[in-house]
């Protein structure tokens, strides 16, 4: 009686195995039968479109006449889990209202250490900053990857 409870169990284990993997090679022929797309990277560089969603390098959008919408409250920077971000700032006193104010001296990024988490983007409350879609970053020197995102380019 119990040698018939261990024939069931194998064999219903056997059965379980068997289905398994049925299930993931008809997944694998399915793949194996859809049509491939395949980018010609480099030669395509001009057309190539990434997805909307992909996160590339950190910048700060400028207006026409140069300005930019940050306010150096800091928040970005905290929120960076990797201290990616540095502001300095400093306190001016406003002409028109004669109070102190904060404003942005400096906004630096490393793109070398970014995890592109979106964290600093999320937490802006003016929209000053936002990912673009350029991924190409290769450089020899880490240095480079260091930008200073609120001077215009």
């Amino acid at each position: 009686m119990n040698n018939d409870k261990e024939k069931k169990r194998y064999f219903a284990g056997l059965l379980r195995g068997l289905k398994s993997l049925l299930v993931g090679m008809k997944v694998t022929f399915r793949e194996f039968f859809t049509k491939k797309t395949t980018e010609q990277y480099p030669e395509n560089r001009a057309e190539l479109k990434m997805f909307d969603r992909f996160r590339g390098t950190l910048t700060m959008p400028h207006d026409e006449n140069g300005n930019n919408k940050c306010v150096a409250c800091g928040l970005c920077q905290n929120a960076c889990p990797n201290g990616t971000i540095h502001i300095e700032s400093e306190m001016v006193e406003d002409p028109e209202t004669g109070k102190k104010k904060r404003v942005l001296v400096k906004y630096q990024y490393d793109l070398g250490s970014c995890m592109f988490c979106m964290l600093c983007v999320n937490v802006c409350p003016h929209d000053a900053i936002a990912f673009d879609q350029k991924f190409e970053h290769a450089v020899f020197e880490r240095e480079k990857l260091v930008m200073t995102l609120n001077k215009r380019k």
